[in-house]
């Protein structure tokens, strides 16, 4: 049986674009990523960093189905994040040598992002991320991923209370717990919360990680937070003073709508505050950010940078410093 192979070129922040929308659309879960290369060296062409290949039946539907696909992901083309998606006829996918291998990816001094297939021999330095092959809901390859790993890599340490907001493919729970920590993960969408459980039990640290459906706070009166489809009945997660550590990888006006739950959940005791994690935007929301969490008592500790994006940590200031 011979096969369409529909591929294209994207930016590190579209990786996870095309995923998503691949998956929400129910279209395959045969997706294959590797780093891109350009065989004309002389040929403009913008930072392109992986071609997503994916495969569908060469029978009477394929030209359909591949114009269903095309019309799906237009909208990246658009605006720059991907090439034009091409087709062409293959006799055979490539096997599972071939997809186990598609990607390796490093952050950081220890965290190394594999398939769940490859057969990677580790040092003992490293800390491996399996992920699903189709790598929906958070690659470790956007931005704002890499930057939210190098922070945890700096500020978590072992026994730590961790939650997870907005928890995605659970690569962030997944790496915490790697680090030693406890972790809650939430997301309020069920698919999310699926990919979350799925890492966490592909990697084996469900006796460190609790998955649920729900959000901190106000968070579950905001609705889909990436603009999808609109989601009712989010459980409440109401705590206080119960996290050493919070990371939400989720856009910057949900942070400001949540900077007093997270200063209500964080702890904050006579040597030391808890600490926020904040990324998923870009350098145009800091100076918001800024504001709105100095108001709340925290102080900008550390930052990382890729490009546009931009991940902060701010720590609660402790009561003795504080005067109380």
């Amino acid at each position: 049986m011979s096969w369409i192979e529909l591929s294209l070129d994207t930016t590190n922040e579209a990786v996870d674009w095309v995923c998503t929308l691949l998956a929400k659309n129910n279209v395959t879960t045969d997706v294959h990523i590797k780093r891109y290369t350009e065989a004309d060296s002389e040929k403009i062409t913008p930072d392109w960093a992986f071609t997503i290949s994916f495969y569908i039946p060469d029978d009477i539907y394929a030209d359909i189905h591949g114009s269903e696909i095309a019309q799906l992901l237009a909208p990246l083309q658009r605006t720059g994040l991907t090439t034009h998606l091409a087709m062409a006829v293959v006799a055979d996918k490539p096997t599972d040598t071939e997809l186990a291998s598609s990607l390796i990816h490093r952050i950081g001094q220890k965290f190394v992002i594999v398939s769940a297939e490859t057969a990677y021999s580790s040092t003992p330095e490293e800390i491996i991320l399996r992920l699903k092959t189709s790598l929906a809901f958070g690659s470790g390859l956007h931005p704002a991923t890499i930057l939210s790993l190098q922070l945890l890599e700096r500020h978590i340490t072992p026994v730590m209370n961790v939650l997870d907001l907005g928890s995605g493919s659970g690569i962030l729970s997944v790496a915490i717990a790697k680090l030693g920590a406890n972790v809650l993960a939430l997301d309020n969408d069920i698919i999310a919360v699926e990919a979350t459980k799925d890492a966490v039990y592909r990697n084996g640290v469900e006796q460190q990680v609790t998955v649920k459906q729900g959000s901190l706070g106000c968070g579950s009166d905001l609705g889909h937070w990436l603009g999808g489809d609109s989601i009712s009945n989010v459980p409440k997660i109401d705590v206080q003073n119960q996290f050493n550590l919070i990371v939400a990888n989720i856009p910057g006006r949900i942070h400001i709508a949540l900077a007093a739950d997270y200063q209500k959940a964080l702890r904050s005791t006579d040597s030391n505050g808890g600490l926020v994690i904040l990324a998923g935007f870009t350098n145009d929301y800091e100076e918001d950010l800024a504001v709105a969490f100095t108001e709340l008592g925290f102080e900008n500790v550390d930052c990382e940078r890729q490009n546009e994006w931009v991940a902060l940590a701010y720590r609660l200031k402790s009561k003795s410093c504080c005067g109380n």
